[in-house]
């Protein structure tokens, strides 16, 4: 089975409301996104499909077939329109990312001859993301920065397998990083509201959990978790997991770009 994916791009305006709902309540829960005047993005969609390799032609399927396909739905359903006001599906249901995720899938489901769809992902920004995957829930990821220093030492092994092991980054004095940490929920989205989650309650998780904990700090010196502990971008990345896990109950995965180059991902023991 080969994958592969095609890059989309569309803009739209939406508004998160409830018509039922006091404007108090709706600020409470969509904050800024719950101007009835509305506000837009310019939204990047990866289409990737799967498929068996045909042996005539050395391709799964020609990419010009997604385009037809993908491109037509963009522009008759989404691409320069206010979604609450001229998309049928919209005027339904909120325009969130995970609806808007989950309306592309459904709509395209079925749609791309000759493969199968296995996943939508829409990039509303830099960061924050939805993505739909075959059978699986929708999934939402929020993106976040933070500075730290450490270094890598780990107090079971000797001072030259260490330096062997780390090299420059054994340096007695430590070194840093700007760390980029993508946390992952899944679910399906609440039949009102459009979220699997509260945006805003998962920020300031993060914020209470990691950001004030790590940010700005040498890992091994200024905090508990690593002053016994190696701290490398895996434990941090299940060091995350575990702070984040008890707080958020449909926590699906912990990513963290130490580097451009190095990403690691964590999905928690039961996933592992």
């Amino acid at each position: 089975m080969l994958y592969l994916s095609r890059k989309l791009y569309f803009s739209a305006a939406h508004s998160y409301r409830i018509d039922d709902w006091t404007e108090e309540q709706n600020r409470k829960m969509f904050g800024p996104c719950s101007n009835s005047n509305g506000h837009g993005h310019d939204y990047t969609m990866e289409v990737m499909v799967k498929g068996e390799l045909n042996d005539k032609s050395g391709i799964v399927v020609n990419i010009t077939d997604i385009d037809t396909a993908v491109k037509s739905f963009i522009q008759i359903e989404l691409d320069g329109k206010f979604l609450n006001k001229e998309n049928n599906y919209f005027q339904k249901h909120i325009p969130t990312t995970e609806n808007i995720v989950s309306y592309i899938w459904d709509s395209l489901i079925d749609k791309i001859d000759n493969c199968d769809l296995h996943k939508i992902r829409l990039y509303e920004n830099d960061f924050l993301y939805s993505e739909k995957e075959d059978n699986e829930m929708v999934r939402l990821t929020r993106k976040y920065h933070f500075c730290t220093a450490h270094r890598l030492h780990s107090d079971q092994l000797s001072e030259e397998k260490n330096l062997s092991l780390f090299g420059k980054c054994n340096n007695p004095y430590g070194h840093g990083h700007n760390y980029y940490l993508e946390v992952t929920v899944s679910g399906v989205p609440d039949p009102i509201t459009g979220m699997i989650a509260n945006i805003a309650d998962i920020d300031k998780t993060v914020e209470e959990e990691i950001i004030n904990r790590f940010d700005h700090k040498h890992l091994n010196l200024d905090t508990e978790e690593f002053k016994e502990l190696n701290p490398t971008s895996e434990n941090v990345a299940v060091v995350t997991w575990n702070l984040l896990a008890p707080k958020m109950n449909n926590l699906y995965k912990i990513g963290l770009y130490e580097t451009e180059k190095n990403y690691f991902e964590y999905f928690g023991t039961e996933k592992g």
